[in-house]
Order: structure tokens, then C-alpha cells, then sequence
């Protein structure tokens, strides 16, 4: 058998962070939530069930949580950078689609939230 393609999966991932045009949105900041898609062969680890075959997820993970932590105006910045960690940190990985919301954004509006969506790749 042959896998034609294969995805590693971060749902969800919550983070407090303090992003945001308005000054008041860096000093209370906000909710903020990550889905991440990441294209990776890892049918030799699914093979072998060796872990340095694939990635490891918690360090994905404190690379995510770094990025999140230091501030930026647009979350467009933020995802960005994001993507661009996860490619330059972990080679095997061939494809990023992140997921970068905002919960509740001050604009005024009855909104659950308000995000970007970034495709990358090498």
C-alpha cells in the first residue's frame, strides 16, 4: 500500500495574546484560536513507529505558542510568521493551512470571531 497523501492535524489551539490595531486590545488582549494542517510524508514513521520519522507535535506546538507571544498589530503578521517558523524549523513538513482567529474582535459587531487563512508551502 502507498499513501498518497498525509496530514498532521493541531485543532483548536487556544492562546491569550495581545494583538490588535486599537492600542486598548494590546493592553487587555484577547482570545485567540489556531487550526493547523500540516502535508507531511510520514508513511516511513507509520512503518517503523519511529517518531523522528514524522513531526512532534509539541514541539509544533512551542513554536505556535512563541510566535503567538510576541505582539503584532494584524493577526495577517502573526499567521504569517506562523508559517513561515513551521517550514523553516521542520523540514519534513511540505505544506502548512493555518487557521488564526480572533474571538470576539472590537468592532462593533455581534461576532463570534474574525480570522485569516494562510495556504504555504516550499
Amino acid at each position: 500500500m502507498n499513501i498518497k497523501e498525509s496530514y498532521i492535524t493541531l485543532n483548536n489551539l487556544v492562546f491569550f495574546a495581545y494583538h490588535g490595531v486599537m492600542p486598548q486590545e494590546q493592553v487587555v488582549g484577547n482570545e485567540y484560536y489556531v487550526n493547523l494542517k500540516l502535508r507531511v510524508n510520514f508513511e516511513e514513521a507509520a512503518l517503523t513507529d519511529d517518531v523522528a520519522k514524522t513531526v512532534n507535535y509539541a514541539e509544533v506546538y512551542e513554536a505556535i505558542k512563541e510566535e503567538m507571544g510576541i505582539p503584532a498589530k494584524l493577526i495577517e503578521n502573526v499567521g504569517y510568521r506562523i508559517c513561515q517558523r513551521i517550514l523553516n524549523d521542520f523540514g519534513i513538513v511540505e505544506e502548512v493551512v493555518l487557521k488564526l482567529g480572533k474571538r470576539n474582535p472590537p468592532m462593533g459587531a455581534d461576532i463570534d470571531g474574525s480570522g485569516v487563512e494562510l495556504h504555504c508551502s516550499r
